[in-house]
């Protein structure tokens, strides 16, 4: 007999709609302050999407490793804001856009570089925690002769 799919509770979609409430703003906000003329590089998704990625890294990291679980703080900031506050659905148009204007030097590096700086923002925001939390506690030495 197969098995039905797990339902997930209101209360976690709810904490994922809220998170996504205050992500899509925040990534409307930062698209405002950083202008991209037409036809140029899509710096403006591609800082969104990079920091982003930093933050999931840091917000991860603390999470798992230093809070005990939660059944909402999770999908809040990593699915609802962060979800909302990254967006793949752009860059992914603004990649194909690129293409279609014959600027496949600038769609390759866009996309590569977008992928690549994602997983190291991801990588550095997880080092960053582990390195401050996992830092042994320092000791002063007495002065000896």
């Amino acid at each position: 007999m197969p098995r039905r799919p797990r339902r997930t509770p209101p209360r976690v979609l709810a904490a994922i709609a809220a998170g996504g409430a205050l992500g899509a703003p925040a990534r409307y906000g930062l698209a405002q302050l950083i202008h991209v003329p037409k036809d140029h590089f899509p710096w403006a998704t591609f800082w969104t999407n990079i920091s982003g990625s930093l933050v999931l890294g840091l917000v991860l990291a603390v999470i798992l490793e230093r809070f005990p679980p939660t059944r909402y703080l999770r999908p809040f900031l990593a699915t609802g804001f962060l979800g909302a506050y990254t967006t793949y659905s752009t860059f992914a148009v603004e990649t194909d856009l690129l293409l279609r204007d014959g600027r496949v030097t600038t769609a390759v590096l866009y996309a590569g570089g977008s992928l690549v700086a994602g997983f190291v923002a991801v990588w550095l925001g997880i080092w960053a925690v582990r390195s401050v939390w996992e830092r042994p506690p320092h000791h002063e030495t007495g002065g000896g002769g």
